[in-house]
């Protein structure tokens, strides 16, 4: 086989067959509209998939689900991971580089959780496979693109092997499934809204969940799924009935998910798609179970993981999403749906501007909102109103929010209360300095309300 070509002439689920047969150990390398995918088997079996589409925010998704069956898994874990292994431009907090700089950075995030036994091994080899199978669904999608087959990364420590007919199999099993929305959802990162108009009247919203009402306000099916605890599937379920009477309309993917290639829309290419798959000997059971049992034949074990150095415990914000809201007026709120406790925020800011917007973004959304516009007096107003979060500017004349930061958290009060971090750039923060003071993540300037409401959400939750 060659080691590289175009997804015109050899397709992805022809190719990765044909990896299946090999003995060999490679990284299958894919690019089609500015998305690049990485698939990595040994010897047949697949080790670790990924793309290039916010890798961290699938990897998050996917952590919160299985925080739900693994105590130890929490949110500071999950937050923690992400401002480590997350790479960017200014710092890596990996001290083993010369072990670790090639690996897909998430791989590596996970590969650290079973070292530090926040996941046992078993476990993350189901969340592997969730991921994988996540990633496949995508690949099998492209319909241009090119392709090349690389050298595996013979550092890298292997937690599974998964097996590439059964991943096909409940690929297949999903798209099915995603081809009976067609043409009213073509992705899974689809924005939905939820509208009152003529054609939905307000006694029916008792048939859909207060929570998801409540939070449908520009995340993707994917993320709002993650939110629920919910498979996407069953998600889009519940809610197809609505779409189709225009209560529920979907917006486009925000940028980068809408690189990734849609659900196909003619029934033919789809069709073309099944009939390559092999029928499966065992039928896949249509109920959807998060992180299901390992199956031996679906799962291979591997030698146990090499001890990972442990970089400092840091925090980092929950993933977020750049989108645009609805208007006020076509939109259900919180308080139409069901009644929940108002939960208290203290922004603290120099600049009005900045408290006006994060006014104007929470107090509609069941939120009350405390604005400080003086930093040196923001630790008594703070104490006065104990705050469920607090969102901090970085940057403020007479004390930064490094050192208001500290202040705060050395008064036992708000020893778990969330700190977020406001800044013009995600660059400037320091990572070390912010975990010392025990900020809890950052949004960064300019944001919008999604993005706001988003990791006010996932610290509140």
């Amino acid at each position: 086989m060659n080691n590289s070509g175009t997804f015109a002439k050899l397709r992805p689920l022809s190719l990765l067959r044909q990896l299946s047969n090999c003995s060999d150990s490679t990284c299958l390398q894919a690019l089609s509209n500015s998305v690049s995918w990485s698939i990595y088997l040994e010897q047949g079996k697949i080790t670790y998939a990924t793309h290039s589409v916010e890798p961290f925010d699938r990897l998050e998704r996917h952590l919160r689900r299985l925080s739900h069956q693994i105590p130890l898994l929490t949110s500071e874990i999950r937050v923690q991971v992400r401002l480590m292994f997350e790479s960017d431009s200014h710092s890596q907090l990996i001290e083993d580089e010369s072990n670790s700089r090639s690996h897909p950075p998430e791989y590596q995030a996970i590969s650290w959780l079973v070292s530090q036994q926040h996941l046992h091994s078993t476990q993350a080899a189901v969340l592997i496979q969730e991921l994988v199978k996540e990633v496949i669904e995508s690949f099998l999608l492209i319909k241009e693109g090119n392709y090349e087959l690389t050298e595996p990364l013979s550092k890298m420590p292997k937690i599974c092997r998964l097996d590439v007919d059964k991943i096909l199999e409940r690929c297949q099993l999903r798209l099915q499934n995603w081809q009976a929305f067609v043409p009213q959802i073509s992705s899974p990162y689809q924005r939905p809204y939820l509208l009152i108009n003529s054609k939905l009247e307000e006694k029916d919203l008792p048939n859909l969940q207060p929570d998801l009402t409540n939070w449908m306000k520009g995340f993707s099916l994917c993320h709002l799924a993650a939110i629920l605890n919910q498979d996407e599937i069953q998600l889009a379920r519940s809610l197809y009935p609505y779409i189709l009477k225009g209560g529920i309309i979907l917006h486009e993917p925000d940028p980068p998910f809408d690189k990734l290639p849609k659900i196909f829309q003619e029934r033919s290419l789809f069709s073309k798609l099944i009939t390559e798959l092999v029928d499966s000997k065992e039928k896949l059971n249509n109920t959807v179970n998060f992180y299901p049992e390992i199956s031996e034949e679906n799962i291979a074990p591997v030698q146990p993981l090499p001890q990972i150095s442990d970089p400092p415990k840091e925090s980092f914000q929950e993933p977020t999403i750049s989108n645009n809201i609805n208007p006020a007026s076509q939109r259900v709120t919180a308080a139409t749906v069901t009644a929940q406790k108002v939960q208290k925020i203290v922004s603290v800011d120099d600049s009005p501007t900045i408290l006006k917007e994060i006014s104007y973004f929470l107090e509609n959304e069941n939120f009350s909102v405390v604005t400080i516009n003086d930093p040196l007096k923001a630790v008594l107003s703070i104490i006065r109103h104990k705050p469920d979060l607090i969102l901090l500017d970085l940057n403020m004349l007479g004390i930064d929010g490094y050192e208001l930061c500290r202040i705060i958290r050395n008064n036992s009060i708000f020893k778990h209360t969330p700190i977020i971090f406001v800044t013009g750039s995600k660059g400037i923060i320091d990572k070390v300095k912010a975990k010392l003071v025990g900020a809890s993540g950052y949004l960064t300037k300019p944001f919008t309300r999604t993005e706001l409401l988003k990791i006010v959400f996932m610290h509140l939750a």
